[in-house]
């Protein structure tokens, strides 16, 4: 903190100081430098290293300036710049600008693909009142750019289907297949119904995939006012949550199926790509699907009839939330200008001295839903200001061991589009060159959340350690443990976390660009940001705007800087690491409790359906012996039986052998010298043994065996996902098959850590 101090000042003032107090200045940082971090290590760095690199990250954290990520944010969201928009282009071209006037080479890289935008938007009650909806968002004079309705996407779905439909209105809680599960038992059907389910609960495109899978014919979405809305504050512009025409903007193509261009699977979607007809892409929904706010939605709930709705499922509107249908009667229509548009993803490159052929890729997304402030401007100007501090890195004498790639994508809000284009169209030279990918996206002020290959867990802990929070000059570390701690369940569990001296990454579903790199290709990857203390409504709107930003996310842009020292770290560290800083043992940690989780869910689904057995035993020889009786009878889901996973537990044990085995090695040989390369190439390309070419059963673009997005959860993932929903849909011949898969995965992969720690071996 004080070397940092030290640097800046020195930074900051240098044309004023004499020679000798620049000098002396810069030998009193060095020495506090080295007193300050002669207690730490960084995986990777030998001891030769490690000093030249803490120093180095101290003088990249003076390049930082807040003031920077203020005008750029005001600049690039002072404007709608979706997909495909005048704007966007014009704002693509001139963040290449600026990474050319760093010094590096920027380029943008330009894919043809479909995005609908709407021509027609109709929602009306015709029974039993009549009720038009306004599906449109006001302008506030308190915030400058949500006037700018000729530039602006109105209130849509993405890749809704056209569709012309009147039906019933059913009420679907959150929309999510338990909701249904709830609504049998009522005895409610949705078939040939239009259903209407909140925000939350899962990602938005599950809600209409769900409803068409039950029958419905059409899906309405709305904010509730306990999710977003006045339940949790003041609404904007007196406080950040939604207010009541607010409307949440989104894409629905089934992103667990799928990313990307819908009509060029697995291929770049360039000029030239062969495209497939839009009635034969798989991650595409049939029914229609439009968001509202909850003013829009009032009218419809309060008229609804019906069982009253299970208490889970009520929100925050005064009314009493009934399931319907009827009497509800609701009419949709929607048509779309279905068009192939120009996605520009900004690819701006800085060449390795040393290793050209290896790079670290870092990527944050610049398109918006409309002017994105918050999502996803807060993120790129992020990386834009850490890949400025880089160049000033390359000024000072310093140069990159590896390959920096900096990417800003476009196309990220409809579906990962323009990284998915990417990665599709360059996959065999990724998997070779990669080692490893650092995304963001929107950033906020509050607590570190990164998420990951948990090879780079370790990595991640030791960078948490070296950034200190701005709000509580505290370390990001220790910030985070508090705050686990603090909603830890007994005491026991908060002394562990307290005592720990790391911390746990979450795995990565979907929902950014990380996606087509760590589960398509097997590229290791991870996701950072800072939020928890930024709470808003503003998500897809008109008002995710630089007015709201400033007010209520991140005022003075002190998380923006936390956010470009942890990502920064994380870039540096990868790209100057003697051996690259992979902890096997995390991950052989982390799939072993995996492999106990889907244990523990068998067993459980044996334990609940033999209790629901025994139950409708009783309640039958109940109505023999009492005819006066009446009892709802369960389905019986019939047995559930024992699946082998001895094949699994044997590839888990040979990995945590050979995870001890390496750590042991390189921690008593952290320089294999000649070994170095083929070492290296070993470590950052293992990942790919956890990927299967036939891919997850029923969506074959997702490869790996370990994370994935749920096929019902959008965003969330699943771990061990081939195996997991194999018993959570019980079938049992699939989940016995994606056992032995990921058994022999596993094997795989462990076998790659020996050949690194055969390298170590022969020094």
């Amino acid at each position: 903190m004080i070397c940092t101090l030290h640097l800046r000042y020195i930074h900051t003032h240098s044309k004023s100081l004499t020679s000798t107090m620049r000098n002396y200045l810069i030998i009193l940082a060095l020495l506090i430098s080295s007193q300050t971090f002669s207690q730490k290590a960084i995986q990777g760095f030998t001891e030769e290293t490690v000093m030249k690199e803490f120093t180095l990250e101290e003088k990249f954290d003076s390049y930082l300036k807040a003031e920077n990520l203020d005008q750029w944010m005001k600049y690039l969201s002072g404007h709608p710049h979706h997909l495909g928009s005048a704007m966007g282009k014009q704002y693509a071209e001139w963040i290449r600008d600026q990474f050319k006037s760093w010094g590096y080479d920027a380029t943008i890289e330009t894919y043809k693909v479909l995005f609908p935008t709407p021509k027609v938007r109709i929602l009306e009650m015709t029974a039993p009142t009549k009720y038009t909806a306004r599906l449109a968002e006001p302008s506030l004079k308190e915030d400058a750019t949500s006037g700018q309705t000729r530039e602006q996407l109105p209130v849509y779905h993405g890749f809704s289907p056209d569709g012309d439909v009147t039906a019933e209105l059913v009420f679907v809680g959150y929309g999510v297949p338990a909701d249904y599960d709830e609504l049998d038992k009522l005895g409610i059907d949705v078939k040939g119904k239009i259903v209407i389910a909140k925000y939350g609960g899962s990602w938005r495109g599950i809600k209409p995939k769900v409803a068409q899978e039950k029958g419905a014919i059409g899906c309405i979405i709305y904010s509730d006012p306990k999710d977003d809305g006045y339940f949790q504050g003041d609404v904007y512009p007196k406080g950040a949550y939604r207010s009541s025409l607010g409307a949440q903007r989104g894409s629905v193509l089934d992103l667990p199926v799928r990313p990307g261009d819908p009509l060029t699977p697995n291929i770049g979607a360039t000029k030239e790509a062969k495209r497939i007809e839009r009635a034969q892409a798989d991650n595409l929904i049939n029914i229609p699907v439009i968001p509202i706010g909850y003013e829009d939605a009032l009218p419809l709930l309060s008229a609804l009839g019906g069982p009253v709705a299970p208490a889970y499922m009520r929100g925050a509107l005064p009314l009493t939330y009934h399931v319907g249908p009827g009497p509800v009667r609701v009419h949709l229509k929607l048509e779309f200008n279905w068009n192939l548009v120009d996605c520009h993803n900004v690819i701006a490159r800085l060449t390795g001295s040393e290793l050209p052929d290896e790079w670290v890729v870092r990527g944050n997304h610049h398109d918006a839903w409309v002017n994105g402030a918050t999502d996803p401007v807060s993120g790129i100007v992020v990386l834009m200001e850490e890949a400025r501090a880089v160049g000033e890195l390359v000024k000072s004498g310093w140069k990159p061991k590896r390959t920096i790639i900096y990417c800003g994508w476009d196309g990220e809000e409809p579906g990962l589009i323009g990284s998915t284009e990417w990665v599709e169209q360059y996959a065999e030279e990724l998997q070779q060159k990669v080692v490893a990918y650092i995304n963001s996206d929107g950033n906020g002020r509050g607590f570190l959340y990164a998420e990951g290959s948990h090879t780079l867990e370790q990595m991640v802990s030791d960078i948490a350690r070296d950034v200190i929070d701005p709000q509580t000059n505290v370390s990001v570390l220790e910030r985070k443990k508090s705050a686990l701690a603090a909603h830890a369940s007994d005491v026991k569990t908060k002394k562990e976390i307290l005592n720990a001296p790391s911390i746990s990454i979450d795995a990565l579903g979907s929902g950014s660009d990380y996606s087509p790199f760590i589960q398509h290709l097997g590229i290791p990857a991870i996701n950072i940001s800072y939020g928890g203390e930024d709470g808003g409504g503003e998500y897809h709107s008109i008002y995710d705007s630089y007015a709201l930003y400033k007010r209520f996310k991140d005022p003075k842009f002190d998380y923006g800087i936390a956010l470009a020292k942890t990502a920064g770290r994380a870039t540096l560290r990868l790209v100057n690491a003697t051996v690259l800083p992979f902890d096997f043992t995390s991950f052989s940690k982390t799939v072993n409790g995996y492999v106990s989780e889907v244990s523990t869910l068998l067993e459980n689904m044996r334990t609940s359906t033999e209790v629901e057995d025994q139950m409708i035993q009783e309640n039958r020889y109940q109505l023999a012996s009492d005819p006066t009786k009446t009892f709802v009878q369960s389905q019986a889901k019939g047995p559930v039986p024992f699946l082998n996973f001895s094949e699994l537990l044997n590839a888990v044990a040979t990995l945590e052998k050979s995870s001890d085995n390496y750590a042991a090695l390189i921690k008593a040989n952290p320089n294999p010298g000649s070994n170095l390369a083929p070492l290296n190439k070993l470590l950052f390309t293992a990942e790919q043994n956890l990927i299967v070419d036939a891919g997850l059963p029923r969506r074959p673009w997702f490869k790996h065996t370990i994370y994935a997005p749920g096929y019902y959860t959008g965003y969330g993932v699943k771990t061990l996902p081939g195996i997991r929903e194999g018993i959570e849909e019980r079938n049992w011949n699939e989940a016995q098959q994606q056992i032995e898969i990921v058994a022999k995965n596993i094997v795989q992969y462990s076998k790659q850590i020996d050949k690194a720690a055969a390298l170590l071996k022969l020094k």
